[in-house]
């Protein structure tokens, strides 16, 4: 076979079952300077590309033997540096998506626009010529160190000779280049709990994941610590952040360690872009820069999102002094976030706990957040409202820390004293965030999230409006993810009779206002 590196003389094979078009089309091919062969069956057009390197492989679609992407699946087979190109009479999007997903660099429709043919094989060629000298990078990077120890994907070294190597590529052939940065939030809670050893272990499974949704094309390196980025070659940057929109809602759902603590991680993501972002970057940790200071953004608002940044985003200097107290105020607005921040690290270290004693605890959590803040939009409450009830959500249950395993865990019926127990973990909750002030208006909705509208129920006894509106919220978001979902003792009810039991208690458990609310936001799901 031809050396494949030798790609200056471009060689296209044609494969078309109408020998008169595939004949005008090779003569087309030659006029244009490349050397073209063609075929008219798949048995023949397999025999050559066999025997010979075609830079470019051009196939119809629909062949009397065959398709053109069972040539495509054979060709990527054997030389996997050959681009194909798809054409057909019959073009759909269908099957233009089902081509371009088996590996086609392009589509075309008949008949045929030569410019158009042109400039796709331009294309081809380029990016032809990008894998040739991928191919040839790795080969001297090969004596180098490349894998980080711990997880098994390419290291910081790599990271920065690889990107700096795609950034003078992509300013050569005007090509765009985007970054990913997963940064895993609250990842020391797991290092507390559970050890560095098992944290280590879960980045290992986490970064096995990561290679597993990328795309081939795509380089997933470890950055440090719990942070990995992604280089994305060719990719701009909507098509970058569409790619991580998937991550972080797949991620939602993914269980690391299914054997085990079955725990589910939150991320943080930056996404940023050679060409959109910033043109001028001449180096890698000038596009690190911009992805870290997204991450960053991403942390600021609370994690578990993703965020990107409009341009560069850098600070002018002013010597205008209101300017100046406006930004020292927002710097200290995000200093007192990042604070609170670590505080929430550490309490969710106590949260995750409950996750890792009772993986129900852990799942309720996570509809308990999404039920709560659908019935506090529909209510209008204030912006900071709603932050307390978010973290309230989440931390509800925080007190069965307290609680002992034979009794949270016990599948058959709790005795009145194992019940008495129970009946404490709203206290035990609010005695751990008390003291801290940011979730001082928290501490109250996790303290009462178990009284009754009618007086009936524990800690305090309150009864109607005297119970505070978010643990009223609670109550209701609380008691319908307890019903629907399997516990020790029961199997989980139906959506019905979940909320058949809703309606029967209220005015009694329930604040009816909140009820109505609840039931329209149901109603609104199922339309």
């Amino acid at each position: 076979m031809e050396n494949q590196k030798n790609i200056d003389k471009t060689k296209i094979l044609i494969v078309d079952d109408d020998s008169l078009m595939c004949e005008t089309l090779m003569d087309i091919m030659q006029s244009l300077e490349y050397d073209a062969d063609c075929a008219t069956h798949v048995v023949e057009a397999r025999e050559k590309l066999s025997k010979t390197f075609y830079n470019i492989l051009m196939v119809d679609l629909k062949l009397s033997d065959g398709t053109g992407l069972d040539l495509l699946k054979y060709v990527k087979e054997i030389n996997p540096e050959t681009m194909t190109i798809i054409f057909t009479g019959y073009a759909s999007l269908e099957s233009s998506i089902s081509a371009l997903n088996e590996g086609a660099f392009g589509y075309l429709q008949k008949p045929l626009n030569i410019e158009e043919v042109k400039i796709l094989i331009s294309k081809a060629m380029k990016m032809q010529q990008l894998s040739v000298e991928n191919k040839e990078l790795i080969e001297r990077l090969k004596g180098l160190s490349l894998k980080d120890v711990e997880t098994e994907v390419y290291n910081h070294k790599y990271l920065i000779e690889r990107l700096n190597s795609e950034l003078l590529r992509a300013k050569r052939y005007a090509l765009s280049i985007s970054l990913a940065m997963i940064d895993v939030d609250y990842f020391n809670s797991i290092n507390d709990l559970y050890g560095h050893a098992y944290g280590d272990k879960i980045l290992k499974e986490l970064a096995k994941y990561l290679k597993q949704f990328v795309r081939g094309m795509d380089i997933v390196t470890r950055y440090g610590g719990e942070e990995f980025v992604i280089i994305l070659p060719d990719t701009d940057k909507q098509s970058t952040i569409r790619f991580t929109e998937r991550l972080l809602s797949d991620l939602e759902d993914h269980v690391f360690d299914p054997q085990g603590k079955k725990l589910k991680l939150k991320v943080s993501i930056g996404v940023a872009n050679f060409s959109e972002d910033d043109p001028d970057i001449s180096e890698a940790y000038g596009l690190i820069h911009l992805v870290e200071k997204a991450v960053s953004l991403a942390k600021e608002r609370g994690g578990s999102r993703l965020a990107t940044l409009n341009g560069n985003e850098a600070e002018e200097p002013s010597d205008g002094t209101q300017e100046n107290i406006d930004n020292l105020k927002q710097k200290l607005s995000k200093i007192e976030k990042r604070m609170h921040q670590t505080f929430l690290e550490s309490i969710y270290a106590f949260a995750k706990t409950i996750e890792a004693k009772d993986f129900y605890t852990g799942e309720h959590c996570e509809h308990m957040v999404s039920l709560a803040v659908s019935i506090g939009k529909k209510l209008n409450l204030s912006e900071k409202e709603m932050e307390d009830l978010k973290h309230a959500a989440m931390l509800h249950d925080l007190g069965k820390i307290g609680i002992p395993d034979e009794i949270l865990l016990k599948k058959g019926k709790l005795t009145d004293g194992e019940y008495d127990i129970i009946r404490k973990h709203p206290q035990i909750g609010a005695e751990i965030i008390r003291h801290l002030h940011f979730l001082k208006d928290v501490a109250p909705i996790v303290l009462y999230h178990h009284e009754r509208f009618d007086g009936f129920g524990y800690c305090s006894g309150l009864k109607g409006k005297e119970i505070p509106l978010g643990a009223r919220i609670i109550a209701i978001a609380d008691v319908y993810q307890a019903l629907t979902s399997d516990r020790p003792y029961r199997k989980a009810y139906s959506g019905e009779e979940a909320l058949k039991i809703i309606k029967e208690g209220s005015g009694t458990q329930f604040d009816p206002e909140i009820v109505k609310v609840f039931f329209e936001i149901i109603e609104a799901k199922k339309a």
